[in-house]
């Protein structure tokens, strides 16, 4: 018969490590947090040293009446939380919830859901955390009182339903910030000339990069056509070679924010979904034989620090597949990147190298299986040598032009050989081959091709660019980075486009308002500096109640000053030329989650609503009346299909040309990867690549 209970936050969790612990305990699951403030009300006591007032959340009274009940039955209880500050503090708010005394052994921690790290941690259980629970609840409180102070002050002066956030407000003015920049970029001109050459039977490009002794900007067509006439009908030759030996080190195993970037280059991952997934691979999956296991560690982690026991695993692995020279001499160690890590933790990581994914491809979806690879090659990657590349740069004199080729290729690929780091403006990592050459060989001039560019403004936001920048800020921890960006296009204060985040008109207004009444919460380095003060409060040096009295001090001015000033501001929706098919008004643009769309000025008498069609200029392929126009799926993502719909249904995903293609007439469709962009035929085999401005910055 059972005689302890174990409460952790899922069932899938609960299912997992009930079986590792066995009939002498049952385990239940929390459902994430029992007890939070009141969402009618502010739910602080501000005079009573910020005294919380916490409720049971509605709908969790039968899951406490559950776990009350299962107590009374049992000699000891064991919370199992999430190794964090949120698992701390549902740790605490269950031990209120069950009467539980705080001073009690009774909180076990592990950062992998596997069979030894589980038992292990039920070995020494200890009490639960106060500094971790203070700093959860001082953050709680600190976002309360920003959301419940200003949120009513943007409902009555700009527009209902509207709210205010330290973290989201920072991640919208950088977006802001960001494209305002680009408004106002003044693109300046330069040129490139490359020159195409050839020796023996190898052809490659060298770039213009001397002139008459020294280095020259091209800034415009004047300087190109000098140097053009000065090398015309010149002689080619090698004056300097260089060879070089390179290291390539590899990336460090993953945190939280390192993961939600990756995941979004490679496998096209919001923040969420990376998220989501991650949770379901570190509360097990069913192997079988096996049972169910957890396959990686927490994921919730800003720290890159290894265990000895998964190095050794991981270079077993690594020897055995590749051999003794894929191996450093010693293990690889990774200094954390921020001076808050928390390294108790460690970095994401399979709970067993030995685990390849193919091995776990049939037992997983793909989704699971997909980010289950990525993390298992980073890590394997992280613990393999560095690759050896050899460099060469070579000098090249046309009379008095100097014209330069670098190149490089792989003697030894080390880590490369399981894994190579994306990176944020979407180019590869391939390396340019150069032939064998000397000093004193003469070249064969193919071509001299000059070409004129415009400087690029910087690139919007993606969520991985994002991610990125809100860490090196300091702002944030790792668990908010994809529900501040989620709420952020709830609330309509940014749209997506092309996968980059653009600001709205609502948007601007907030910020606006924001920054004149409470410039501190916009402020980069202060939102950094209270994340760091939360951080002082988790290591016990720092007094939760003085951070938000600190805090809360010049705030209350604030607030009184913002209801005093703040302006009452009207927005006017724009008017379309459309007509409503089912009431007669006008249609008007509105900003959704995906960006714009049309709906009737009579809401809420009348809701229908429209997408914004967009015509591309290509005749339907299937039908002969039809255009193919834009369109987005409900989840926001943009294909193409006939304006004909349901009478024609033409679709495709691939973005069709405005051109045929020239061999059989048929429909071009564009094609793009991180290598660049073609045209496919949808019939025969023809393909062609696409030109693009190479400053372009993407990703």
């Amino acid at each position: 018969m059972a005689d302890s209970l174990v409460i952790v936050e899922s069932p899938a969790k609960a299912k997992t490590i009930g079986k590792y612990l066995g009939s002498k305990f049952i385990v239940k699951a929390s459902m994430g947090h029992v007890r939070d403030l009141p969402k009618s009300q502010i739910g602080v006591e501000v005079e009573n040293d910020f005294n919380p007032k916490y409720i049971t959340i509605r709908g969790k009274g039968s899951i406490l009446k559950e776990l009350k009940d299962a107590s009374k039955k049992v000699k000891k209880i064991y919370l199992a939380a999430d190794p964090d500050r949120e698992g701390e503090a549902i740790a605490w708010h269950l031990a209120h919830a069950l009467d539980m005394d705080e001073t009690e052994t009774c909180r076990v921690v592990f950062n992998e859901i596997t069979k030894e790290a589980v038992k292990d941690a039920f070995k020494t259980p200890r009490k639960i955390n106060m500094d971790l629970v203070n700093a959860q609840q001082a953050r709680r409180i600190l976002d309360r009182l920003v959301g419940y102070k200003i949120s009513p002050l943007l409902w009555k002066k700009v527009k209902k339903g509207l709210s205010a956030g330290r973290v989201q407000s920072v991640a919208v003015k950088i977006i802001l910030d960001r494209e305002n920049e680009i408004s106002e970029f003044v693109p300046e001109e330069y040129w490139s000339i490359t020159a195409k050459l050839k020796i023996k039977e190898s052809i490659f490009e060298a770039k213009f990069h001397h002139y008459k002794g020294e280095k020259l900007e091209l800034t415009n067509e004047a300087q190109v056509n000098e140097i053009l006439k000065s090398i015309e009908g010149a002689k080619f030759n090698v004056t300097n070679v260089k060879e070089k030996e390179r290291l390539r080190h590899p990336a460090a195993p993953f945190t939280t924010s390192s993961l939600q970037q990756e995941a979004a280059r490679k496998l096209n991952f919001r923040a969420a979904k990376t998220m989501s997934v991650a949770q379901q691979l570190y509360e097990g999956v069913d192997l079988g034989k096996e049972g169910t296991v957890g396959l990686i560690t927490y994921m919730r982690t800003d720290s890159t620090r290894i265990a000895v026991s998964a190095q050794e695993e991981a270079k077993e692995f690594i020897v055995g597949k590749y051999g003794e020279t894929y191996a450093p001499e010693t293990p690889r160690q990774y200094s954390k990147k921020a001076a808050n890590a928390q390294e108790a933790h460690e970095a994401i990581r399979p709970t067993s190298a030995l685990r390849d994914p193919d091995s776990v491809k049939a037992v997983t979806t793909r989704d699971q299986f997909r980010l289950y690879k990525l993390i298992w090659e980073r890590f394997m990657a992280s613990q393999m040598s560095s690759a050896i590349l050899d460099t060469l740069s070579v000098d090249i004199a046309a009379e008095e032009t100097t014209f330069r080729a670098v190149g490089s290729k792989i003697r030894f690929p080390g880590f490369m050989k399981v894994y190579v780091e994306g990176n944020d403006d979407g180019t590869t990592d391939e390396d340019k081959f150069l032939p064998p050459l000397k000093s004193g060989d003469k070249l064969k001039t193919e071509a001299i091709d000059p070409k004129q560019h415009f400087t690029q403004p910087p690139p919007r936001y993606t969520e991985a660019r994002l991610v990125k920048t809100l860490e090196e800020l300091g702002i944030g921890r790792p668990s908010t980075y994809a529900p501040t960006l989620e709420t952020i296009q709830k609330r309509g204060y940014v749209a997506i486009e092309e996968k980059k985040f653009m600001p709205t008109e609502l948007g601007e207004l907030v910020i606006e308002q924001m920054e004149q009444f409470f410039p501190e919460i916009l402020n980069a380095e202060f939102t950094a500096n209270m994340e760091g003060n939360l951080d002082h409060v988790e290591e016990g040096s720092e007094d939760w109640v003085k951070v938000l009295s600190d805090f809360y001090e010049t705030f209350e001015k604030r607030l009184e000053v913002a209801e005093e000033e703040m302006k009452e501001i009207e927005i006017e929706d724009e008017v379309s030329d459309e007509i409503c098919e089912k009431c007669g008004r006008h249609l008007v643009y509105k900003l959704g989650r995906f960006g714009k769309f049309l709906a009737c000025s009579g809401f809420p008498d009348c809701r229908n609503t429209k997408p914004i069609i967009k015509d591309i200029g290509v005749p339907c392929p299937k039908c002969s009346d039809g255009h193919v126009v834009e369109r987005r799926s409900k989840k926001g993502r943009v294909f193409y299909g006939c304006d004909r719909y349901p009478e024609c249904d033409f679709v495709s995903w691939d973005r069709p040309s405005t051109k045929p293609c020239p061999k059989c007439e048929s429909m071009l469709i564009e094609k793009r990867n991180k290598k660049g962009a073609k045209l496919q035929c949808t019939a025969c085999d023809h393909v062609e690549l696409i030109e693009e401005n190479d400053d372009a910055s993407d990703e």
